[in-house]
């Protein structure tokens, strides 16, 4: 009787191993997806002026911070946070979306080209549009036979990888943009804003990822308020997504920042 018994077992799992290949999976069954869990949120800044957005998917994940007048952030001159030039970034993102699958590599530098070209024809060609500009900071789940994280970085944001057990690592350089910046064409340096200008040099990467593993986006105003350090205190390890996004909004909302704050956080997951 007991040999009978385990025998059906065994016919099950195979009907159900073979059908889970071809998609019909029994509702409710646990399936192995790795992805990135996540939460973000934008603390807003006292002066009013929105400028953040941001995008969680499955396995994409962007913040742009936008300005109007040719300086981001929001800061200085008469020239202002604009979230609009950030929601044209995002909409471009999404739109120019890789199919994921297949062994193609994803071209990240191509894929923000793609959003600073969009932004451009946004500023050419709707008078209210003139002069928007944006940082973009995205990371896309490359979830191959050895998963890893490709990223793309434009302007003063940054992206940190923050190794399970280990101290966050930032992963790009943050440039700001301001027209006495030494990153402009005239002395040969790359431009670092969406819409600046028609040439752009985004700073693309990969990193390997393991199951534990956190990601972190930030846009500029989360640094200036809480500082790299203080940051990199609050994001190490420890607590979910949530409780650690928390935590960092409790600490801002201490220092009222006077710009929009994004942070977005993700543990990288494959069950």
């Amino acid at each position: 009787m007991t040999f009978i018994v385990i025998a059906i077992l065994i016919s099950c799992l195979s009907v159900m191993a073979i059908r889970g290949q071809r998609g019909t999976w029994p509702p409710g069954m646990p399936v192995t997806r790795p992805r990135l869990s996540a939460v973000g949120g934008t603390y807003e800044g006292s002066h009013g002026r929105p400028s953040d957005a941001y995008v969680i998917q499955e396995r994409l994940i962007a913040t742009a911070s936008g300005a109007v007048g040719g300086q981001l952030g929001g800061q200085g001159g008469g020239r202002l946070g604009d979230a609009s030039a950030a929601a044209v970034a995002l909409g471009a993102v999404v739109a120019a979306r890789p199919r994921y699958g297949g062994t193609r590599r994803v071209d990240m530098d191509g894929w923000a080209q793609a959003v600073h070209r969009s932004v451009r024809s946004a500023a050419q060609h709707d008078p209210a549009s003139s002069g928007l500009v944006s940082t973009l900071d995205l990371i896309i789940l490359d979830a191959a036979d050895s998963p890893c994280l490709r990223f793309a970085h434009v302007g003063d944001g940054a992206i940190w990888h923050c190794p399970k057990s280990e101290r966050p690592q930032p992963l790009t350089t943050s440039y700001p943009f301001e027209e006495s910046s030494p990153f402009s064409l005239e002395d040969g340096s790359p431009q670092r804003g969406l819409g600046l200008a028609p040439a752009l040099s985004p700073q693309v990467g990969t990193v390997a990822l393991r199951p534990g593993d956190r990601v972190v986006i930030i846009t500029n105003g989360a640094i200036r308020a809480l500082g790299a350090s203080r940051m990199t205190e609050l994001l190490a390890g420890g607590p979910s997504p949530a409780a650690c996004l928390d935590r960092v909004f409790d600490e801002m909302a201490a220092v009222e920042p006077k710009d929009d704050a994004t942070v977005v956080i993700a543990d990288f997951v494959t069950t």
